[in-house]
């Protein structure tokens, strides 16, 4: 992961995974696509190094593929590390949630309020964040925010699965739905009624990653990424 800085201002470096990681997981940057470095440091308005570490550290999560002599290239989706990214999450956030006690009432109040933004959110794009704040609201309930560090890295190519899945097998709504029922159950001291609708919530990714790959087999079907656009000058 990046480094932060003590400033509100993030790091170039921080700056460039950020946007970067973001355009792969939303599919702005498309599976075989080139990245150039050069065009990516001006569209940011930062120097090339910068994008070159966030490029690295990107690289190491399987996102990108860096080629020598060649370039930069977004891979495709790979099942197996979304399976894998899978189990990772779902063992810390349950691991987290059984931990939790019943939530004070500020507690239950944040979770409630992320909901009602939830239920506000138009489309994915404006309820992924506030997906990402849910669930890293539920660590937090029983001290365990900094997992989400954990959660986050190992989780690249199934928060591109789910990415996609969300408009594929079940609208925005159905995803806030799962929230209140986890939320519901943690305010009504039922720890293995939230713990059983967290898992369900969580497990639908395997249902909207065969729904994928049946429906844009272009994301999955190459084992390398398809060489598009020209490499870029190092």
């Amino acid at each position: 992961m990046p480094d932060s800085e003590p400033s509100a201002r993030p790091s170039a470096r921080a700056l460039a995974y950020s946007r970067i990681r973001d355009d792969i997981i939303a599919g702005r940057s498309t599976p075989g696509a080139l990245l150039s470095e050069n065009e990516l440091a001006a569209a940011l308005g930062i120097s090339r190094q910068p994008v070159r570490e966030a490029l690295l550290l990107i690289a190491q999560e399987g996102l990108v593929e860096v080629r020598p002599q060649s370039g930069t290239y977004v891979t495709r989706i790979d099942p197996d590390r979304v399976r894998e990214a899978q189990f990772i999450r779902e063992a810390i956030e349950l691991a987290s949630l059984a931990a939790c006690a019943t939530p004070s009432d500020d507690e239950e109040r944040m979770l409630r309020d992320i909901i009602a933004r939830q239920r506000a959110a138009s489309d994915r794009d404006a309820f992924y964040p506030l997906d990402e704040e849910f669930h890293r609201a539920l660590l937090g309930l029983a001290g365990h925010a900094n997992a989400w560090a954990a959660v986050s890295a190992a989780k690249g190519h199934l928060d591109r699965a789910r990415y996609v899945g969300m408009s594929a097998t079940r609208t925005v709504q159905d995803y806030v739905d799962d929230h209140e029922r986890v939320v519901e159950a943690l305010a009504a001291g039922d720890a293995d009624a939230a713990a059983d609708a967290l898992r369900e919530h969580l497990r639908f990714v395997f249902a909207d990653l065969d729904a994928v790959r049946t429906q844009h087999p272009e994301l999955f079907d190459a084992a390398q990424p398809a060489r598009t656009g020209r490499p870029s000058r190092r």
